[in-house]
């Protein structure tokens, strides 16, 4: 899926121009982003939620040369599907 898959869809729903859907999707997804930046997680009912977790500092292996590699602590998001997406899909 992609931002201009969700604008189409968007244009589609509410017969709206494009430029106003692209704006609707880009709009959708900096909000999407903003609540997982200031609360740590997105639930989008009957679809799963997002939630950021840390990731602790590891050493890794450089597949190409075979070295160990220090990797830094950070975030990530994870998903996890509600039961009504698991059953549909």
């Amino acid at each position: 899926m992609s931002k201009a898959f969700i604008a189409a869809v968007i244009q589609d729903s509410i017969n709206c121009t494009g430029v106003a859907a692209n704006q609707a999707a880009n709009d959708l997804l900096d909000a999407i982003i903003e609540e997982l930046k200031n609360e740590g997680g997105f639930t989008l009912p009957s679809f799963g939620t997002f939630t950021v977790r840390k990731t602790k500092a590891r050493k890794a292996l450089n597949p190409r040369t075979g070295e160990q590699v220090k990797v830094k602590a950070g975030k990530t998001v994870r998903f996890k599907a509600s039961p009504n997406l698991k059953k549909v899909v």
